[in-house]
């Protein structure tokens, strides 16, 4: 019984496609591979921001329940790897009083050379705050308790390069209560620091 066969010649356009492939698939390879020994070699340790000092430089609060606050809080940023330097970027914190948000801290790209740490100063002013009865509850018993607690949140993303082709990344964030005295605006200090979220 007589067989019928067929041969069907591959596309050079599939043997290209397949070559293309291939070689992305290396590259790619190749890429972790150098990302990997990078990171390995610089062995980092990871970047940490802390708060450094405060102070409660004005509170004002009248009867009719209306508190005005300025306080001046330095943040730093810390870089303990001594082969590479850090950017510390997209740096956001929000200052909130009994879960009011009072003002918002912002900072520009900033370098960190190797094992170094850099100082940012923050005076930040609120304007006038219309208090809610819970919030004059809370700063009357405050000012009796000579303890005054705001809120810090937010953070900044850190970054280092890591040979030609790549980058670490790592996010800093910051969840803790700024402490003062109202009878002599002192900040009580406590351990605000990112470093135990990693």
């Amino acid at each position: 019984m007589p067989r019928l066969s067929s041969t069907h010649a591959t596309s050079p356009f599939i043997w290209c496609a397949g070559i293309l492939c291939a070689l992305i698939s290396i590259a790619v390879i190749i890429g972790g591979i150098v990302i990997f020994v990078g990171y390995m070699v610089i062995h980092p340790r990871v970047p940490i921001i802390s708060v450094e000092y405060a102070h409660l430089d004005l509170l004002k609060y009248d009867v009719v329940g209306v508190m005005q606050t300025q306080l001046t809080i330095v943040i730093r940023a810390e870089n303990d790897n001594g082969k590479v330097p850090a950017l510390f970027d997209e740096t956001n914190f929000k200052l909130s009083y009994e879960g009011k948000i009072i003002a918002y801290l912002k900072q520009d790209e900033v370098e960190v050379a190797k094992g170094k740490s850099v100082s940012s100063h923050y005076v930040v002013q609120s304007s006038p705050i219309p208090l809610s009865t819970l919030m004059k509850e809370a700063i009357d018993y405050a000012i009796k308790e000579d303890v005054i607690v705001f809120e810090l949140k937010g953070g900044s993303k850190a970054r280092w390069r890591v040979g030609p082709v790549g980058s670490v990344k790592f996010e800093c964030n910051l969840s803790c209560e700024l402490r003062f005295r109202p009878s002599d605006h002192n900040y009580i200090p406590s351990h605000c620091t990112s470093a135990h979220k990693h």
